[in-house]
């Protein structure tokens, strides 16, 4: 083709509207494989620009593999498949991406409630916060000393340990924290024990660093931990206040076992306190580090009990472990925010934070006991359901000739979103399928729609 006639607008930079001009005649067809593109200088002349819009057009064109240039012979027009192929080499990471289903209940257990989040005064306090020009530095290294400073009360009020701001490191994750403890104790300790079933996230964060994994069988019932004698680890993780997945609580026998167990071996408890705040039969339990702080690593988070999106979670180091952890990571930066840090600190300071939970745990407590009696009320002796006692969530176990994946696909079909607990096991396997239903996010309406749905969906 001898020439082009483009009109050309002042909205968008020129050399750009003539190479999508020219594209789009090479994807319309009108322009053919191997058709001939008028000269840089005589396709300037034509639309009255400079030279280089063309020239910049054009290479951006020969770039991308739409045309090819043959020095002094002039330019031309590429076959399409060879411009797909060379589109498809350059940019694997731009394709489209499936659509998520669209349900209509989710029961997702890692969620919280958005009608009672406290906004307003979360933002309010923020807005306080900003106004500090502590907020235009880069974060203390370890954690922000106010927040420690409401941690240390928090912690011995709420949970029973005595410690020091000295002693508590913020960061951004339970997971982030295991993978930095990780760097830390792999050398001294270079098998662990974990809970089985167990929280999968903390078992990728070991296996990351290649520790040998030694399981403890959980039961519904608790921890098998007659099996410690012939253990070879002198580390242990265990969520004890709540057992991820079962929710049955250790009891203060077998926590007095544990931390006898750490004495004798010289070795350490990894303590996960994920959601001690909110146990609806009695108080929360005392924290395994109230015990023997010396023996336990204790990790807590902010992600369940108030916003899994603030990003804020801590941990209680022993005193031996102080000095060792900061000066491994004395050149790495906060990597949680300082802002959400400072704005939690005022929002414990001002006596939100103890509200807020308080009201958390009657919200929480209603919305466990329907989503049982609507299970007991569908299902009644086709179920078995565990974990009613505390915790976002509950185990629901199916008397059913169907698999745990076809149980969750046939929900799906009725629009209902439910969760596998098979992630969470090692070595021992169910009899009976066992899905996991968090409630934590749903309003009682959509909780009795889901099981209606379920129902329906599980029905022989």
């Amino acid at each position: 083709m001898d020439d082009f006639i483009f009109l050309l607008t002042e909205k968008e930079a020129k050399y750009k509207q003539v190479y999508q001009q020219i594209k789009a005649l090479i994807m319309q067809g009108t322009l053919q494989t191997d058709d001939s593109l008028p000269s840089i200088r005589k396709l300037a002349e034509t639309l009255q620009v400079s030279r280089n819009t063309t020239l910049t057009a054009y290479e951006q064109l020969v770039a991308e593999g739409y045309i090819r240039g043959e020095g002094r012979k002039g330019y031309f027009v590429n076959a399409l498949e060879q411009v797909f192929l060379k589109e498809q080499e350059q940019t694997p990471m731009t394709q489209p991406k499936k659509k998520a289903a669209s349900y209509l209940v989710d029961f997702r257990a890692g969620a919280v409630d958005q009608q009672h989040f406290p906004m307003k005064t979360w933002r309010q306090i923020a807005n306080q916060v900003l106004q500090e020009s502590t907020c235009y530095e880069y974060g203390e290294l370890f954690g922000e000393s106010v927040l420690k400073e409401q941690l240390v009360q928090y912690l011995l009020q709420a949970r029973g340990v005595y410690t020091t701001s000295d002693n508590i490191v913020i960061g951004s994750s339970t997971q982030q924290m295991l993978l930095y403890l990780g760097f830390l104790l792999k050398e001294s300790f270079p098998s662990i024990l974990l809970e089985d079933p167990g929280y999968d996230g903390a078992r990728e964060a070991f296996q990351l660093h290649h520790f040998e994994i030694e399981p403890l069988p959980v039961m519904e019932t608790g921890a098998q931990l007659d099996i410690l004698q012939n253990c070879q680890s002198r580390l242990m993780y265990v969520t004890p206040s709540h057992h991820f997945p079962y929710g049955v609580s250790m009891s203060i026998q077998q926590r007095q076992t544990l931390i006898q167990w750490a004495q004798q071996v010289d070795g350490y408890i990894l303590e996960d306190d994920y959601d001690g705040e909110f146990r609806y039969t009695q108080q929360p339990f005392p924290a395994l580090a109230s015990i023997d702080s010396s023996r336990v690593i204790y990790l807590g988070t902010f992600s369940k009990s108030f916003l899994p999106g603030v990003r804020l979670s801590y941990m209680v180091l022993p005193n031996a472990l102080v000095q060792p952890y900061k000066e491994r990571f004395a050149h790495f930066e906060q990597n949680a925010s300082s802002l959400h840090q400072r704005t939690m600190a005022q929002f414990m300071a001002q006596g939100e934070w103890s509200r807020h939970i308080k009201q958390m745990r009657l919200t929480y407590k209603q919305k466990m006991q329907h989503l049982v009696q609507e299970l007991q009320r569908h299902f009644g002796q086709q179920i078995s359901v565990l974990g009613e006692q505390s915790g976002l969530y509950v185990l629901v176990k199916i008397k059913s000739p169907l698999y745990e994946q076809q149980l969750i696909q046939r929900a799906a079909t009725y629009g209902v979103k439910v969760y596998p607990t098979s992630p969470f096991f090692i070595h021992q396997k169910n009899e009976e399928p066992m899905l996991q239903l968090g409630f934590s996010k749903l309003a009682l309406e959509e909780i009795k729609l889901g099981i209606e749905l379920l129902k329906e969906a599980w029905q022989p």
